[in-house]
């Protein structure tokens, strides 16, 4: 990067985190520090529940996510408005009317102590896990800048996301995300713009829009339903329902955020405006990564997106054939660049033969260097069996530093940093929320004072903060982030949101069978999802149905216990 990106870069993180410092000054008890006071407008609520979902992995992977494997992706959100709904009209106001500080606390009132707590764990083994793959995404990025180790730049985030939730708690994780939203949403509308304008000349919006139909990048809708396909609109609108309303209805990180609402009506107005807002959002990002796409089959891509593998195969006995296999690949890809140039005349003369014979030249092209690709993907996993040759999480990023002016470069570096930030914070603000409202309050010290709790928030965050560096560490063997992180949750929501509904609507069955259905139904989603018998989406509502019925059926066979 430029000098001028690195000041962009610098300034734009500073101000953030000084911003959010000062106007979460003075917390100076634990619902202050743990729910912001409870007196946040709508838009910042709305703001923050969007920030705590969109993190860094929203913006580096779904582009590269979409560059891969199309729009479809989209459909995993077609739930989201339904849940909304759902939120609105049942969770909130059992959320505000109790003054609860977390989701799990309701779940003592109406079941046992044994059932929040299994709740509780459930929750913070899954989020603790998932936000480290949060804080790998932007070490990702430091890492390709400065050329150094991923173990390094991990640890940078993660302690510089420590040090401000720490201090500033609830409420400068809120502040701080409505800022960063904003920043966001200007720099990647600047980035779409861009990516067109950088298009060569003769090729328009259309032409790289009908250009990637033809290679099936836009691919929105499938509405061919099977259980093992990730992405249909069947598994957008069932799955997707559950897994989002079990996020945001069960998941501590986007409770506590909507639990800073000044009131039910301005919580349910920020979940209204992210029910609103998401897909529209979601489908623009990838439609960033659809001209990305259209875009580098008129410029030379590199044949492997994540250098850093490329220079290890390059220092290894199999760098003559890497380097011949590269120099294979810069011929096949002038190839593809004709035929994408031939494509685009073909559009303008309107005549479909020609039209359908350009897009078969195109698709061969493009095959022969997949091919190619593939060819060099397995020379580095012969090299080193811990070799990650899934580099979508690369292709944005690769784009953004060598094309887009300078200036720009940090200005979106920058806007991946704060999306990490704002949902890393959110998520540890959450961990050390029910770790000590439901661990340490509620069983090891129930009757400590006000500071002792609120030393213990800070403590707790820094236990989780250094729980999650050590899970980034691991992440760069989940694949695409997007998808792991996604299916991590998948593994668990589905359990929560089931003892949640049990919770809301059947209020005959108690604590005990909800307890033994819940443990079982974790036993068999894991198996299920460690086996790929179906696709990870279909967990969520496996889950949550297994864990009714099974209850249901529980309270009806299991000996009622004798009050003495």
């Amino acid at each position: 990067m430029s000098l001028i990106d690195w000041i962009v870069l610098a300034v734009t993180l500073l101000t953030i985190i000084l911003y959010g410092l000062w106007k979460s000054r003075g917390n100076k008890n634990i619902d202050q520090y743990l729910a912001g006071g409870r007196s946040l407008p709508w838009y910042n609520v709305g703001l923050s529940v969007m920030a705590t979902q969109a993190s860094a992995i929203t913006f580096l992977s779904a582009p590269g996510q979409a560059y891969s494997d199309g729009m479809r992706f989209v459909q995993f959100y077609f739930g989201l408005p339904l849940a909304m709904i759902v939120l609105c009209t049942t969770f909130v106001p059992i959320f505000h009317r109790l003054k609860v500080y977390t989701a799990y606390e309701y779940l003592e009132q109406r079941f046992d102590l044994k059932t929040r707590a299994l709740t509780a764990v459930l929750f913070l083994l899954q989020r603790g896990l998932s936000t480290g793959i949060t804080i790998y995404a932007p070490s990702i990025i430091l890492a390709t800048i400065l050329q150094l180790n991923l173990v390094y730049t991990t640890f940078f985030i993660g302690l510089l996301v420590i040090i401000y939730t720490v201090y500033g708690g609830s409420k400068a994780v809120s502040y701080t995300q409505m800022l960063q939203m904003s920043i966001i949403f200007s720099g990647m509308f600047l980035a779409g713009l861009l990516v067109v304008m950088l298009l060569p000349g003769g090729v328009k919006f259309g032409h790289a829009l009908h250009l990637a139909g033809k290679l099936g990048r836009m691919n929105v809708i499938d509405w061919k339903f099977s259980p093992k396909n990730q992405y249909n609109i069947w598994s957008g609108l069932i799955g997707g329902f559950f897994l989002q309303l079990s996020y945001f209805g069960t998941d501590q990180s986007q409770v506590g955020r909507y639990l800073t609402g000044s009131s039910v009506g301005q919580s349910r107005l920020g979940l209204i405006m992210n029910g609103l807002i998401k897909i529209p959002m979601q489908f623009l990002i990838l439609l960033i990564g659809v001209l990305v796409f259209a875009f580098y089959q008129f410029n030379r891509p590199p044949m492997f997106f994540n250098q850093y593998e490329v220079q290890q195969i390059k220092q290894s006995r199999y760098a003559t054939q890497y380097q011949q296999l590269e120099k294979e690949y810069d011929t096949a890809f002038a190839v593809k660049k004709i035929k994408a140039e031939a494509l685009v005349s073909a559009m303008d003369s309107k005549n479909q033969n020609v039209i359908n014979t350009a897009s078969q030249d195109l698709k061969a092209a493009e095959a022969q260097t997949d091919t190619l690709r593939k060819q060099g993907m397995a020379l580095m996993q012969q090299n080193s069996e811990k070799a990650n040759t899934n580099d979508t999480n690369y292709i944005f990023l690769t784009f953004v530093t060598h094309y887009l002016p300078r200036g720009l470069v940090g200005l979106l570096i920058a806007i991946v940093f704060l999306a990490s930030m704002g949902s890393t914070a959110s998520a540890l603000n959450s961990l050390a929320s029910t770790t000590v409202v439901d661990v340490y309050k509620r069983i090891i010290n129930p009757q400590a004072s006000e500071q002792s709790y609120l030393n213990a928030s800070r403590l707790a965050t820094v236990f989780w903060g250094v729980v999650c560096i050590g899970m980034a560490l691991y992440a760069g063997h989940l694949g695409n982030l997007l998808e792991g992180v996604n299916k991590l949750s998948s593994y668990v929501y589905g359990t929560v949101l089931g003892v949640f509904v049990v919770a809301f609507y059947l209020k005959k069955i108690g604590g005990r069978a909800v307890f033994i259905a819940a443990i079982i139904t974790e036993a068999i989603v894991i198996l299920c999802g460690w086996k790929e018998w179906i696709a990870y989406l279909w967990l969520n509502a496996l889950g949550c149905i297994l864990v009714v019925m099974l209850a249901a059926l529980l309270e009806i066979v299991l000996p009622k216990r004798v009050v003495t």
